[in-house]
């Protein structure tokens, strides 16, 4: 399996921004892990396989969202859809966080969350990585990935 990056991709702001709010995601979430390990070392928790296997599934999203931070700052394609599914997921919490009481911690949700994906969506893809060497060349021919003479370069 090969990774979706070039030697020559750049990391723009957009993939600076969307890495930087999915790794603070991911230490949100790997924190609720460490929270549940301390409920289960000190005995505060009282089903211990429920919290066992709460830890260990938010410990799953937690690296799964670390994946996507270190995707990002590599300007790899992929992180894009799952940054946006996430991130899309994570309203219906904040709605739920805000209809609870917890304002202050659903607002922060929310605008991690829509700042998360304005980031994911304004990052430019790889189609967009060749429509840009295009025009610092002047070929047309190098959006379509072709060099002198329509070959495939």
């Amino acid at each position: 399996m090969t990774e979706s990056t070039s030697s020559t991709r750049v990391v723009r702001g957009s993939h600076r921004a969307a890495g930087l709010l999915t790794l603070v995601e991911a230490v949100a979430v790997l924190g609720f892990t460490g929270f549940y390990v301390y409920e289960m070392v000190t005995g505060a928790t009282e089903d211990l396989t429920r919290a066992a296997t709460s830890g260990a599934l938010i410990l799953v999203f937690g690296v799964g969202l670390l994946a996507l931070a270190r995707g990002w700052a590599r300007a790899a394609d992929w992180p894009r859809t799952p940054t946006v599914l996430w991130n899309a997921l994570l309203l219906p919490v904040a709605w739920s966080l805000q209809e609870s009481g917890r304002t202050p911690v659903a607002l922060a949700v929310a605008v991690v969350a829509v700042a998360s994906i304005a980031a994911a969506v304004s990052a430019p893809g790889r189609r967009d990585a060749t429509d840009d060497a295009a025009e610092r060349t002047g070929d047309p021919d190098d959006a379509q990935g072709r060099g002198p003479g329509g070959r495939i370069s």
